[in-house]
Formats: C-alpha cells, structure tokens, sequence
C-alpha cells in the first residue's frame, strides 16, 4: 500500500514492522464489517509516521501533518491525529497541551486502526488485559481512557 512513503520518509525498521502488525491486526478486525478496506490499509500502515518527529503523544499530530504535506486524504490523516489511546476528549488535550479539540476515533475505521494498535505491543499481537494493566499502571485504575479502551473492544470484538 503505502509502504514505499514511510521507506522514503526514512521510517525506522521498527515503525515499518509495527506498521504491518498493526495492519494484519485491522484487517482481522475489519473483516466483521462493511468498511473501507483501502481507509483501513492505509491508515494502519500510516498511523504512526509522526514518529519521525516525536515518540510522545504529538506523534498523532505530527503524523496528521505529514500526511497532509504528501497529499493523504483526511480520512487517513484523521487516523493519525485520533489513534492515540482510545482518543482524548478535548479537555484531555487541553491538559496534555495538545491543540484543544477531540481525538476521539469516530468513524469505524479511525476505531479499528486505533484499537488494532492497542493490540499491538512492539510487534507482537497482545489482548485486552494486557492493554489495561499496561494503562492501570501508567495512568492509574480510574483514568476514563480505560472506559473508552473497554468500550471500543466490545464494539469491534464483543
């Protein structure tokens, strides 16, 4: 699909292999719907070219610019911006001192790409308990991204 531009980008091995198991993952997601296949692929293989810039929680937003600079659509690019987590509300934004608006993944392709990363950890496919000890520990028991986390599974994989 698009893996020629992340090479061209100079993505590290380790974006591009994390790229594709992200992807087989959506696609075992998306194969329970009716999507955008082509939306899907490319937004796995894309989600994470912000790395180029930054490993922090800005890679979203430095991915979504990136893609607009090479011409992506804005479904793709929205992938990027929303994949982090399970999406951060606007007022999370705020805090974290991104530019205040949601990051919510809305359309069912932003949510399989953003959850087939959750359950990528590296290169290896991990699941749900896996993610949410991971979370627990760095965010504490009660942070709502672990109800959005929860949710987004039973949404895409009962």
């Amino acid at each position: 699909m698009n893996l020629k531009l992340l090479e061209d980008l100079n993505c590290s091995q380790y974006i591009i292999e994390h790229s594709n198991a992200v992807l087989n993952k959506a696609q075992d997601i998306a194969a329970n719907f009716e999507i955008d296949e082509d939306v899907v692929g490319a937004g796995a293989l894309m989600h994470d070219v912000g790395r180029l810039k930054t490993q922090g929680i800005w890679h979203g937003i430095e991915g979504g610019r990136i893609l607009k600079e090479n011409g992506f659509p804005l479904e793709i690019v929205r992938i990027a911006e929303v994949h982090i987590g399970a999406g951060i509300t606007q007022a999370e934004a705020v805090k974290m001192g991104l530019p205040p608006q949601d990051y919510l993944p809305l359309s069912l392709e932003e949510k399989i790409v953003t959850h087939a990363d959750n359950l990528i950890h590296g290169i290896k496919e991990v699941n749900l308990q896996f993610v949410v000890s991971k979370w627990e520990k760095s965010m504490g028991k009660d942070h709502p991204s672990l109800l959005r986390l929860r949710k987004l599974h039973r949404e895409l994989l009962g």
